[in-house]
């Protein structure tokens, strides 16, 4: 697992905070200095940057929400590569994930499970 990157800058972003890691890289809340936007930043990680699938996949998911438009969806700025760091630059959106909500609820009854999976599946 790599160092949390938080305080450092890659290209014209200030990576403010360390919001999740993944499978595949990290995404962090951070401010775009060229707009003066807050933004996330999925970073992929190095040693997958260097594994051509791995690549491909990262990019192919870029490409795949870039032409996707639902208010569920974030919304995808740019697919980039800073100092051999790739990453794509997205809408941040301020609230729970899903995971955040199972635990704080607990167990759910079926009305609040169909409340959450219906707009997923949409």
């Amino acid at each position: 697992m790599s160092a949390d990157r938080t305080g450092t800058t890659l290209g014209e972003y200030q990576l403010d905070r360390l919001i999740g890691r993944g499978g595949m890289g990290e995404v962090y809340e951070a401010t775009d200095s060229r707009l003066g936007r807050t933004v996330a930043l999925k970073i992929l990680r190095p040693e997958f940057a260097e594994n051509k699938e791995r690549r491909a996949r990262f990019d192919r998911e870029a490409k795949a929400l870039a032409t996707l438009n639902h208010p569920g969806i974030v919304t995808i700025y740019a697919l980039e590569t800073v100092d051999d760091t790739t990453f794509f630059t997205m809408e941040l959106i301020d609230g729970k994930t899903l995971a955040e909500m199972i635990r704080d609820e607990g167990i759910m009854d079926t009305d609040r499970i169909l409340q959450l999976a219906i707009p997923i599946s949409d």
